[in-house]
């Protein structure tokens, strides 16, 4: 799910930073470019950047402020996948299921898959409740869950991660 990926990439300094330190700059400028972003290729989000290095001398573009430097860096990413296990923390109860937090982003466990029961929507309380089994999701409670789909798009807000908790062993967590 977590993992430190490397990256190699080409960054401008802005002259505003020229009174840093050119690793502390890069670094400032690749956290606003890349944090909280999709990168398509490892079907992942970055979640932070770190340890940023200059790959030699910058160069100057006629008629460009910025000085360009070839640069590496380290970062977290969550890389989620099909068919694996999270905890998360159910942060929103809506009519058509709960939405469990999994660090950058929420994924969604429709009332279908919360368990192999009918669950109905308390508005009033801010509940699911199972028919059968009156089981109760609510707002904070900790969950496992597997990943049934993964959409990833060009943004976090735009993408998804569909869950379910119908399979043994899965569901809210008894503390």
């Amino acid at each position: 799910m977590y993992k430190i990926f490397t990256y190699k990439t080409t960054v401008g300094i802005p002259p505003k930073l020229f009174d840093k330190k050119t690793t502390e700059a890069a670094l400032e400028i690749l956290r606003e470019k890349f944090e909280r972003t999709i990168d398509k290729d490892e079907k992942a989000i970055i979640v932070s950047v770190h340890n940023a290095k200059i790959l030699g001398d910058g160069k100057i573009v006629p008629g460009d402020p910025e000085a360009h430097y070839e640069a590496e860096f380290e970062a977290l990413i969550f890389q989620p996948k099909i068919n694996e296990i999270v905890f998360g923390e159910v942060s929103e109860i809506v009519e058509f299921g709960a939405f469990v937090r999994l660090g950058p982003i929420d994924g969604l466990v429709h009332v279908s898959q919360i368990a192999n029961d009918f669950f109905s929507y308390d508005k009033k309380q801010g509940i699911l409740q199972g028919k059968e089994t009156k089981k109760i999701i609510k707002r904070g409670d900790k969950v496992a869950a597997k990943i049934a789909t993964i959409s990833l798009r060009s943004n976090i807000p735009d993408s998804k991660i569909a869950l379910t908790m119908r399979p043994e062993g899965l569901g809210k967590i008894s503390k």
